[in-house]
């Protein structure tokens, strides 16, 4: 069964109506109704071309939210050989938002690290929705660490609308968690991947995320702020969340062009949730495409081009 979004409801009646005849056709073998459906089959390609060939920033909000999108375990399961998980951040607790290990990309061994969301009820609340707590950073950080000793490169696949915002999590040093894994990520001298799958939401995001490449796929999404607590802060109105969007430009588009990201990964056309092998298969060539061009290079030289890309961000072009 499709999940449609809000602005797809004509595209849902559309297909909506070439299942039924198929449906009446399976029960009644007589009828030909197979010219009627194609036709609103093709009413359908075309509207759906119509749809994303022109998304807002909230729609694409939106579509990097679908509860269908391939999340992080897809990747792994299809990405990856011989994955190994790790858990736990030797401290407090294992945080079952953020999932990671050992495993190989091709022939490449590498370490894999992400934040899952789960995908359904069960499984998002095992998952805390990807929102980690301060024990799910201090597990990445632990197996970044553990990379950089044994000269693996890590991948991160991002997906959460932002670190855990809870009692617990606060008094557990959510921030100085978030602080010290952006730290690490500068610090490693092994290649260091990241690509957004979905959310990239706040500090949740960048702790995984400062990477020496970080590729986004076309409709997700990376910002500060979900649009709707950034309308609740200036505009007192949550509902204001479509202005914020624009606003804030947190399309893949708007953010390779102000150079934010080095890469956007094509989605198929209605996005990832309605192909997700060509999704996965797109995430995995990307990746390995970035892998290759790190191949070779120093520690040295990896921390000192990572560290650099991000302090000249924003400073380009500002004498002109």
């Amino acid at each position: 069964m499709t999940n449609y979004l809000d602005f797809e409801r004509p595209l849902a009646e559309i297909e909506g109506k070439a299942e039924e005849l198929r449906a009446m056709a399976r029960q009644n073998e007589e009828m030909d109704i197979e010219q009627e459906a194609a036709a609103l089959d093709a009413k359908a390609r075309t509207m759906l071309g119509d749809l994303y060939g022109d998304l807002t920033a909230w729609r694409k909000c939106q579509v990097a939210r679908h509860p269908d999108r391939p999340h992080c375990r897809d990747y792994i399961s299809a990405l990856f050989t011989e994955y190994t998980p790790l858990a736990g951040d030797r401290n407090f607790a294992d945080d079952h938002a953020v999932m990671g290990g050992l495993a190989r990309l091709g022939d490449q061994p590498v370490m894999v690290i992400g934040q899952e969301k789960g995908n359904d009820t069960k499984s998002r609340i095992e998952h805390n929705f990807g929102m980690a707590r301060p024990e799910g950073y201090r597990k990445a950080i632990r197996l970044m660490e553990l990379a950089d000793k044994f000269g693996l490169p890590v991948v991160t696949l991002v997906d959460t609308p932002g670190a855990y915002p809870g009692k617990g999590a606060e008094e557990r040093g959510q921030s100085e968690a978030i602080a010290r894994s952006t730290e690490t990520c500068l610090a490693i001298g092994v290649p260091l991947i990241s690509v957004i799958v979905g959310e990239g939401g706040s500090g949740g995001a960048v702790a995984f995320a400062s990477a020496n490449r970080v590729a986004m796929l076309e409709h997700s999404v990376y910002s500060v702020i979900t649009p709707e607590g950034c309308a609740s802060i200036l505009w007192k109105d949550a509902e204001k969340m479509r202005e914020a969007a624009e606003a804030m430009r947190v399309t893949a588009q708007d953010l390779h062009q102000l150079k934010v990201i080095d890469r956007i990964i094509p989605e198929p056309m209605g996005g990832a949730h309605r192909d997700r092998d060509a999704t996965i298969a797109a995430v995995g060539k990307a990746i390995t495409a970035m892998l290759a061009e790190l191949s070779g290079k120093s520690g040295k030289s990896l921390i000192k081009d990572r560290r650099q890309k991000f302090l000249d961000m924003g400073t380009k072009g500002l004498a002109a």
